[in-house]
This record gives C-alpha cells, structure tokens and sequence, in this order.
C-alpha cells in the first residue's frame, strides 16, 4: 500500500504557472499576451442576448454550430473539427488520444511527448501528468527551427514519436516559422505532429493547410489570444477525421460553455473588426521594437503579439522588478535558455506610451 493518497507523480509535478493575475488601479498588465482591445460590440450584445433561460440548459456537446462555421472558414468539414475549453485542452486530450502510457516493454517512441525549447511551458505539464516520455530538443542560437537535415544528424529528435508539439510562432520568443521549413518537418514526422498556431493571426503567414495535407497533422488554434475571449476559454483543432474523432472519445461531456460558443459563433461573423485590431497590434509592435531598440534594447523580430528582448544594462529579473514596482506587469523566466530576456505583450497605444515612460524612468534610474 503506497503512503500517499496522490499518485506520486503528481505530487512530484511541476505546475504550469500562468502570468500573474494582479489586479490593482492603474495596473499597465503586458505579461499574459491578452489582446488589449474589446470584443466586437455586436459580439458583446450577442453575449449579452443569451444570458437569459437557457443558462440552465446544457449547451450543445460538441459546439455543432460554431464547428460549421470553422469548417466553412477553413475549407474543411466539421468533422475536421474539435472545440476545447481553450486550446489547452486540445493538447491535453491529444496526449491523451496518441500516446502510449509508459510501462515496462512499452516501445518508447509510442510514449512520447516532444517538443522545442524554449516553447509553451504547459508541455512538459502534459507530459509529466501522463507518466509519458519528454523529448525536449534545443531551438537553434537564434530560436529558429533546426533543419531536418540537422535534426537527423544530431540524432537527439525523435522522428517516429507519438505526438510532437510544435509552437508556431513560438512563446516565448515571438519567432515566425515558415510554412515550408514546417512542411519539411511534418513530411518527415511519423507520429501526430500538432502545430499550436495560438498567435497565428499575428504572422505573416501559418501552416493550417497542412493539416488538410498531411494525415498525421493537427492545427490548433484559440479564440483568447486574437479574439478576445480569454474569459470565455474556446479553442479548436483542425486535421484528419481519424485524429479528430478519436479526440472527440475522450473529451468532456459538454466541455464547452454555451456562452463561449455563442461568442465565438459571433466573433466568426464579425472578422473585419478583428483583422483591424490585428493590424493595429502590428504596427504598435513594429514602432515599440524600433523605439527600445533605440534605448539600447537587443531586440528580436516577432510574429506575435507580444515581443522577447534582452535589456540593458542590468539583468532581466531586475527590469521586471522595476517595472513591477511602477505597476507595469512584464514577464521573465528563471529558465537559463531564457533569463536573460523579457516578453512583453503588446497593449494599446495608451499603454505603451505609459511602458515607454517607466522604461526611461529606469534607465535613467540604473
């Protein structure tokens, strides 16, 4: 009889830990990649509409009206679709679906969760939980994908594993990937391969194609990040009836919300709005890296919605210190891949104007 009531590899697990969720006046909040304009005012009256009997209804199990319309944006069928509270539960359920639990005799590439770091932190979570095998391989110097020519040299990646994660741009370095570097990468997967496309609508280009392409290849995308619906949690996934149907065994009941639904059904029909906002974001990206690169910030290219920079003078954890302190909330990592960098999300105008004021009130104060 074993002396704990939890299984011990959950008392020995790590969790996720999110940005922080403070909430106090005057709060400049850059550290959760939130976008940091309002949801379409018709999305907020729809929202609005539905609060009324049927809260005491269940909502439709597998989020029907909202996966046709995602089919009808994608090209595909609904049957191509999956909605999660959020992406992250399509990642946990595609652990769930594809990959062996680890046991003695068990073929090891079955078993295994693989991905680049630095990349999404939930990973290895997702990996831990399940008792599976981690295969964490480095990104290049420059955070760029390795070739599959290098991969197959250094011998380190695992080609035939059960399920790779591929953060695409990447977080935390807001690095873009090509579509064709990834097709390279994917061709030559013979396991499920899933792109989490989470800032997507902030590149230049995305890989959704591929999964229409490639049998073994999933996209999943989210409403929160682009879409402003971080409070209501919706995400989705799309590839290959076979790896979407199996999903669709194993999720919740009901796993997302009736309101959620009908936001993201309302957030479909109001694209415009948001394609404007996303061009917004962009340019405010572009002028606040050339402005710290102007103040002495080492400053990478981004394709997100948030940017990674290494700043002067003193460390990066003293930076978040100093801008927690002027309550700017930024984000920084203990990780030694990342240390020495921040990533700070990009918020109105009105609020880089504020991040730029505190900035040279630090540099000025260092």
């Amino acid at each position: 009889m074993r002396k704990s009531l939890i299984r011990p590899l959950i008392e020995g697990l790590k969790p996720y830990v999110p940005g922080e969720q403070v909430i106090v006046p005057g709060l400049v909040r850059l550290n959760t990649n939130e976008n940091p304009y309002p949801p379409a005012p018709a999305v907020l009256d729809t929202v609005k509409a539905a609060v009324d009997g049927r809260l005491r209804r269940y909502p439709n199990p597998t989020a029907d009206a909202l996966r046709v319309k995602l089919a009808a944006l994608h090209g595909c069928k609904k049957e191509n679709i999956l909605v999660g509270t959020g992406s992250d539960e399509v990642l946990e359920l595609a652990v769930r679906a594809y990959v062996d639990a680890l046991t003695d005799g068990a073929d090891r590439s079955g078993c295994t969760v693989q991905y680049f770091t630095p990349s999404y932190s939930l990973y290895p979570v997702l990996a831990e939980m399940s008792g599976v095998v981690k295969n964490e391989v480095p990104l290049l110097p420059d955070f760029d994908i390795p070739s599959v020519e290098k991969l197959k040299a250094d011998g380190v990646w695992d080609f035939n594993a059960a399920l790779t994660f591929v953060t695409t741009p990447n977080a935390p370095t807001g690095q873009g990937y090509t579509t064709a570097a990834l097709e390279k990468l994917c061709a030559a997967q013979k396991g499920v391969i899933l792109l989490d496309e989470a800032y997507a609508d902030f590149a230049e280009e995305n890989a959704m194609s591929l999964a229409a392409k490639y049998p073994n290849v999933l996209v999943a995308r989210t409403f929160s990040k682009a879409y402003c619906l971080c409070f209501q949690r919706v995400g989705y996934c799309v590839g290959s009836e076979e790896l979407v149907g199996a999903m669709h065994k194993i999720r919740g009941s009901y796993n997302v919300n009736g309101l959620g639904q009908i936001a993201a059904e309302a957030t479909l029909e109001h694209l415009d709005y948001y394609r404007a906002n996303f061009e917004r974001i962009k340019k405010t990206r572009s002028q606040t890296l050339e402005w710290l690169a102007g103040h002495g910030f080492r400053t990478r290219p981004s394709q997100t919605n948030f940017i990674f920079v290494k700043p002067p003078k003193v460390a990066a954890k003293r930076w978040y210190e100093l801008y927690k302190e002027q309550n700017v909330l930024v984000r920084w990592w203990a990780q030694p891949d990342v240390t020495e960098y921040l990533r700070i999300s990009i918020g109105s105008e009105e609020e880089m104007t504020r991040f730029r004021e505190v900035t040279e009130a630090i540099l000025a104060k260092i």
